[in-house]
């Protein structure tokens, strides 16, 4: 099984945990301190993710460490400790992508992303949003980047649909129809 499918099956199921045995935003935010202390702390991160450490020995100071930490919902520590007994801690940053994704599904909302030639005014960003919520049925939460090789227009992203309104892309496509009719 590749990572990714891993990481979903991780978390698919705790996101079903959570949601009946403690708060999901409340695992996502525990899980993201935890990412974000790996990150911070190479240390930390190196210890929990090498394969030459045993389990054994990562479980214990995963116990250690979220003793230490204080308040942590029983799910992230059956999680944290399950992931050190089966050497899964390289993943851990792709649980997180992928539970986030199943939290936001599960309250309705879905993560849009809009990339623009030039910076895109706040705005105009919250026109779109309004446009892509009315679309979609669904709550918003917009990111926004420049990439000034699309010349203009916009390339959307919602969800994993893509939507290629930039000029680069009809460029192309006119292009690749000259060269067929040529």
């Amino acid at each position: 099984m590749t990572n990714r499918a891993a990481a979903i099956r991780y978390a698919r199921a705790l996101l079903e945990v959570s949601q009946a045995d403690a708060d999901p935003a409340l695992v996502e935010k525990e899980l993201s301190d935890f990412v974000g202390l790996m990150t911070t702390h190479r240390r930390l991160g190196n210890l929990l993710t090498n394969p030459a450490i045993p389990s054994a020995r990562k479980h214990a100071f995963v116990t250690a460490l979220v003793t230490q930490i204080g308040r942590v919902s029983v799910v992230t520590v059956r999680l944290l400790r399950m992931l050190a007994e089966r050497d899964r801690f390289p993943i851990l940053d792709e649980i997180l992508e992928s539970f986030r994704e199943r939290l936001r599904e599960h309250q309705g909302s879905v993560r849009a992303h809009i990339t623009t030639a030039t910076p895109l005014p706040a705005a105009r960003a919250q026109e779109l949003a309004q446009a892509i919520e009315r679309a979609t049925g669904k709550h918003i939460e917009l990111d926004t980047a420049v990439d000034e090789t699309l010349l203009g227009g916009m390339v959307a992203q919602i969800g994993s649909t893509v939507y290629d309104g930039s000029i680069a892309n009809h460029l192309g496509r006119l292009r690749r129809r000259f060269l067929r009719e040529a």
